[in-house]
């Protein structure tokens, strides 16, 4: 490897083919650069895979992460938690516009600087002083939060309710374990087979939503005669509707988690093949493919059965749906499909959380990060990929089940409300301080604040009380956006011991070198410089 010292600290906002020839920031400078960040755009992006996703494999990247096991199972809760039909399906679009204005911000940043790390980068740009505060309070959440046990745990049970047979505990963990280093193997040796297995269970999970729509839309026909009125659910869609602003609170949490995973193309922007365009088209498409099948798929569920029968389904209602129309042996049938789209957003996860993680050991923050940030032997993030296959192997071994599992799950998306937040702040930010770099999408201003006041929702609704003072574990319901806030002061204690307090006490400063690997990634590498 190749050592490179005294380079210029700044970042290249746009790739070259992108910067119009002539214009000039406000320093009067005509390349496109600011004076931020460690790395410039082309060390950024160099190095892995290449930009081997296009179109399709970007769209089923977004597909393949939202669509997991939430609009399957979350509409009975959500249900019982709003009352009625009317306001469920009212709750589902409000979902599906704050979704889309988030995305339509991340297009707006994205496109502006088109390499892989998503929030990381738009932090960066936005909150760049202290140095690499920001960037160190994102790794923390991010690699100690970034785990996928949750859809590894989903599959075995779904698995094993197909079965029709009884599995231990300790059983489950095993196949959980099995299941996600198959995933981390596979992306690390077969990257593009990796993609290929991505693509194709996205296909069957707008399949099964497809057969689900399309199933309601025969129910509705009448000619279901296990069904005896498909429009019961729909006669008086409004009765019934919760008082409560904590149950629909609660309702419109889970459903923003059953829509999560639209930024999931802004991680991985350096494999993307003309990611400014490919972007523009892949993450709305994404999106509007699952808001679609989201909405007519509850309209299924409500044609099949009334609210009430769905509140108290006690079970999946994607099972309860099958039951009532098909029989018991299509809920089995049923779980298989469901353990595969669990099995597929892992996959998805794992493959863009690796990238981050990647990233940020470039970034220099993470410790040894010249082997963090490899991509040896084939291209692929693999160390990257054992940084985000630790944490979840912990959670999925050492966390029992129950209420300390369900903790865990509720803590792993809290502090990313905040994260949004500040990276909507912090576009609004860059408008300002950055005038004119350029920026081949803009959002218009009322959908970036609607979509900051729904992240500050996010913040807020966990400290609401909910009825009774019980959340849904027997834990305090406050506590899980407590650690979650912790967790973020985590960095900053993290930050202050390694950039100020360490130096100060050490009579030392952190000097960047660049270092380039075999592999072509270039990470900057903080060493030890005495003061005089």
């Amino acid at each position: 490897m190749a050592v490179e010292i005294g380079k210029s600290s700044a970042v290249n906002l746009s790739p070259p083919d992108e910067v119009e020839n002539g214009k000039s920031d406000e320093r009067g400078r005509s390349d496109g650069q600011s004076t931020f960040g460690e790395l410039d755009f082309n060390e950024y992006t160099q190095g892995g895979l290449g930009r081997h996703l296009g179109v399709f494999s970007t769209i089923f990247l977004i597909v393949g992460r939202i669509i997991g096991t939430g609009i399957f199972s979350t509409p009975s809760s959500i249900t019982s938690s709003a009352g009625s039909v009317g306001a469920s399906l009212l709750l589902w679009v409000l979902g599906l516009l704050l979704a889309g204005s988030g995305l339509a911000v991340w297009l707006e940043l994205g496109c502006m600087i088109p390499r892989s790390g998503g929030e990381k980068v738009y932090l960066e740009a936005a909150y760049r002083r202290p140095k690499l505060l920001v960037t160190v309070i994102f790794a923390v959440q991010a690699v100690a939060l970034g785990f996928t046990a949750q859809g590894c745990i989903v599959f075995v049970s779904n698995m094993v309710l197909a079965s029709g047979k009884e599995a231990s505990e300790w059983e489950e963990r095993g196949i959980a374990i099995a299941v996600i280093s198959f995933i981390t193997l596979v992306h690390v040796f077969l990257p593009n087979w990796g993609v290929r297995g991505m693509n194709a269970i996205g296909v069957i999970k707008v399949i099964l939503l497809l057969f689900i729509v399309v199933t309601g839309w025969v129910v509705l026909s009448g000619r279901v005669h296990s069904v005896q009125d498909p429009y019961a659910s729909f006669h008086n869609s409004f009765a019934g509707s919760a008082t409560s602003s904590n149950l629909y609170a609660t309702a419109l949490f889970k459903v923003l988690n059953s829509f999560s995973g639209w930024s999931n193309a802004a991680y991985v922007l350096n494999e993307i093949h003309n990611p400014v365009r490919t972007l523009k088209i892949a993450a709305p498409t994404g999106l509007g493919i699952c808001g679609v099948l989201y909405l007519l798929a509850n309209v299924s569920y409500y044609a099949a059965a009334t609210p009430e029968e769905i509140s108290n389904s006690g079970t999946t209602v994607a099972s309860y749906f099958m039951g009532k129309v098909f029989g018991s042996a299509a809920e089995r049938a049923l779980s298989v499909l469901v353990a595969i789209s669990a099995f597929g957003n892992v996959m998805t996860v794992t493959f863009a959380q690796a990238r981050v993680n990647q990233e940020l050991a470039k970034e220099g923050v993470i410790p040894f990060p010249t082997f963090w940030a490899s991509s040896w032997p084939f291209g692929s993030p693999s160390s990257g990929l054992l940084l985000h296959f630790i944490p979840s192997l912990i959670v999925i071994v050492a966390i029992p089940f129950g209420d300390a599992y369900n903790f865990i799950l509720d803590l792993e998306g809290y502090p990313s409300s905040i994260i949004n937040f500040l990276v909507v702040a912090g576009m609004f930010y860059l408008r300002w301080s950055e005038p004119n770099v350029p920026r081949p999408f803009r959002v218009w201003w009322p959908v970036a604040v609607f979509f900051m006041a729904g992240q500050a929702f996010q913040v807020v609704a966990p400290f609401i009380r909910p009825p009774g003072g019980k959340g849904d574990t027997s834990l305090p319901y406050w506590l899980y956006p407590v650690v979650g806030i912790a967790v973020l002061l985590a960095g900053v204690v993290y930050w202050a011991v390694w950039q100020v307090l360490l130096p100060w006490v050490g009579r030392y400063r952190l000097q960047p070198e660049h270092v380039v690997l075999k592999d072509g990634t270039t990470v900057a590498v903080y060493q030890k410089k005495g003061i005089n």
